[in-house]
């Protein structure tokens, strides 16, 4: 079986355009978002901490800043995750069985692990066990940020690989987001929600590329949708997969044809700039200012953040890498190309980088301030541990062992 690589049939020469774009914009938005975490927690511990809890709190219309973040800005997020699953299944990295494997299984692993782990340090606590999902998902635009920062000590099938597993992970994010963070609905809103989907695939089927109608229309999505109860930000998603991909929704044609002239691609290509450096930096900013004050370093074993920190750190490295080793030894996949173990284990510590779909969740599972502070340190404890760890593992890596095993 081949070593796991891009969809071309060459190795890493072969890596196409769009995919070392893809990789280079969000390494660069990566950056921009470890910068606006670092400001918000210098801001949130210095004299104008009150000003930036205020400012937060103030109300822009009918919702609150906080809120116009988190469910207004974050579907845009949302909306590009959701275009980067449907491309990647139909004409990218995870377009074949073959190619799914390895990604998959860790992704897979990397999401149970955490969860379980998080559920025997934290779940006996009275209200805690709301939070087990969130030591289960990869920071992607974080992750290959840090990637960036190695140049050539990273092989670049390292980044194909950590994508896949991140899009994986943000599928199932999605999904537990659905399932378990719901609490009422409204059918009213819901069934307009639906209506208006089934217009969007409409227009889909009957061959409609202008990308103004899907924007039109899912702006209503939205706004029934964050009536209906579930998650506005899901309304991004569900969207982004009645974006056609091409005419027809012929991924064949799409991928050799004018794929990067498609509605899906157009779409995404415009909306990657804004989310990388405008929506995500935003959201860490809102997101990541947690006062020190007050805080121990005993604050850190209180059962949420200690779950949340052990579940990002040990139980994703562990997961993932347990289950690419039996993947990889069971012969169904091989290492990605140019890589040994060393660079394996440094990119099963960067996928316990959680910080913006942990953050967004920890916001959905617990409200009250003191919860929400307990959850920020956790995240910020386990992702830093994960970077600094996994930095310097693919850091010290000999050249040696880069090997395309």
């Amino acid at each position: 079986m081949p070593p796991f690589r891009t969809s071309s049939s060459a190795p890493l020469a072969g890596m196409t355009r769009f995919i070392r774009e893809f990789t280079a914009l969000e390494a660069a938005g990566g950056i921009v978002l470890m910068a606006a975490a670092a400001l918000a927690l210098v801001i949130a511990n210095s004299p104008l901490a009150s000003t930036y809890f205020a400012a937060k709190a103030t109300y822009v219309g009918p919702l609150t800043v906080d809120y116009w973040v988190n469910d207004g800005l974050m579907a845009v997020f949302f909306l590009l995750v959701g275009l980067e699953v449907k491309r990647e299944f139909l004409v990218g990295e995870l377009a074949s069985w073959e190619q799914r494997i390895l990604p998959g299984v860790a992704a897979i692993a990397g999401i149970v692990t955490p969860a379980l782990l998080y559920i025997l340090i934290a779940g006996r606590t009275l209200g805690a066990l709301d939070g087990w999902a969130i030591p289960a998902a990869t920071d992607i635009a974080f992750a290959l940020g840090v990637l960036a920062l190695l140049g050539s000590r990273a092989p670049a099938s390292l980044k194909v690989l950590l994508t896949a597993i991140a899009v994986i992970d943000d599928i199932t994010a999605v999904v537990i987001i659905a399932l378990f963070y719901t609490a009422q609905v409204a059918l009213l809103p819901l069934m307009l929600a639906v209506l208006a989907l089934v217009v969007l695939i409409v227009l889909n089927r009957r061959g409609v590329t202008s990308l103004w109608p899907y924007m039109v229309i899912g702006a209503l999505v939205w706004v029934a949708v964050l009536n209906s109860g579930v998650h506005a930000t899901l309304a991004g998603v569900a969207v982004a997969l009645t974006v056609p991909i091409g005419r027809g929704e012929d991924a064949a044609q799409a991928e050799t044809g004018d794929g990067h002239h498609s509605p899906l691609h157009r779409l995404e290509h415009g909306l990657h700039p804004l989310v990388a450096f405008g929506v995500l930096p935003i959201f860490g900013f809102a997101n990541a200012g947690v006062s020190f004050a007050g805080l121990s370093p005993a604050s850190l074993l209180a059962p949420v953040p200690l779950g949340i920190a052990s579940g990002l750190f040990v139980g994703k490295q562990v997961g993932i890498m347990a289950a690419a080793a039996l993947v990889i030894r069971a012969g169904w996949a091989n290492l990605p190309t140019g890589a040994g173990w060393r660079q394996m284990y440094g990119l099963s510590l960067l996928c316990g980088i959680g910080f913006t779909m942990s953050l967004f969740i920890g916001a959905l599972a617990f409200t009250g301030p003191d919860a929400q502070d307990a959850v920020k340190l956790g995240v910020l404890t386990g992702s830093i541990l994960s970077a600094f760890l996994g930095f310097l593992v693919l850091r010290t890596a000999k050249p040696s062992a880069v090997t395309a095993e």
